[in-house]
């Protein structure tokens, strides 16, 4: 099952204008678990933050987290930086459309190489660390981008299955494994905090997301619809009516996953510190 002709179609329509971009980013917003997880952490990390702020999105993808951010504070200085070209080509040109552009820019980077010491208040990676093998060198760039007291926020899939690795619904149908890319199942708590201590982070604090209800909750509004698209783009067509009826259940799912505690799930939330 693959992801990336989805968003490629995806990207067709909504980049028509910046308007229907952010039309995109907004239902992103409302569908995805991770978004309501990721905003609530962020919004909490603003609070009693200036204006002279650096931010970097580590894996900025189609740039929504980006704009959330520079949402937050228009005076805060955001760089989202991608290893695919064309999604830095289009976030380059989708934002140098709005009122941010100047104050957010697109680069590409491969996270391995790039540090760019002492330079951020708080650095994001969202779905990205499960892509890469060498995760180790990867944070310790981002220790040394880190300015002292600054925080890495981190959303991945946790070992409890957030790849998608156990499930073999769909391998009868010749569908491969949902997320091909992965190249670890993922982390368990004790495994990222290790590696990140070892970076020379401190204050570890990991929790679970994607418990019960957030695991369902994206079986219903998000794994689905992929699986039906990657049979037929026809679905295209019966995608808004599809979420018209599912979404009530999933927005209280969600709900549900944000404010509970689990004792496991199938994505994992980190926030670490470089010490002062």
């Amino acid at each position: 099952m693959k992801y990336d002709p989805i968003k490629r179609s995806l990207g067709k329509v909504f980049n028509a204008s910046p308007w229907l971009r952010k039309v995109f980013y907004r239902l992103l917003d409302l569908l995805l678990l991770r978004a309501w997880h990721i905003r609530g952490e962020l919004k909490r990390w603003a609070l009693g933050k200036g204006s002279q702020v650096e931010v970097l999105d580590a894996g900025s993808g189609f740039g929504q987290y980006t704009w959330f951010i520079s949402s937050l504070n228009p005076q805060w200085r955001v760089t989202g930086v991608d290893v695919k070209e064309e999604q830095i080509a289009d976030c380059n040109n989708f934002f140098g459309k709005t009122n941010r552009a100047g104050l957010v820019t697109f680069k590409k980077e491969d996270l391995t190489q790039y540090a760019n010491p002492s330079a951020y208040d708080l650095i994001l990676s969202v779905d990205v660390m499960e892509h890469i093998e060498e995760d180790r060198v990867v944070f310790e760039n981002f220790y040394a981008s880190l300015k002292p007291g600054g925080m890495l926020l981190i959303s991945t899939p946790s070992d409890k299955g957030g790849s998608d690795a156990h499930d073999h619904d769909h391998k009868e149908e010749g569908i491969s494994g949902f997320i091909d890319e992965h190249v670890r199942d993922g982390y368990s708590p004790a495994d990222i905090t290790e590696k990140l201590e070892g970076a020379g982070f401190s204050g570890v604090e990991t929790k679970y997301t994607y418990g019960k209800p957030g695991h369902l909750s994206w079986k219903l509004s998000m794994k689905f619809p992929i699986v039906v698209l990657n049979v037929s783009k026809l679905f295209f067509v019966l995608l808004p009516l599809y979420y018209l009826l599912v979404w009530p259940f999933c927005a209280w799912l969600n709900w549900k996953d944000v404010r509970c505690q689990h004792a496991e799930g199938t994505g994992l939330m980190v926030k670490a510190y470089k010490n002062n």
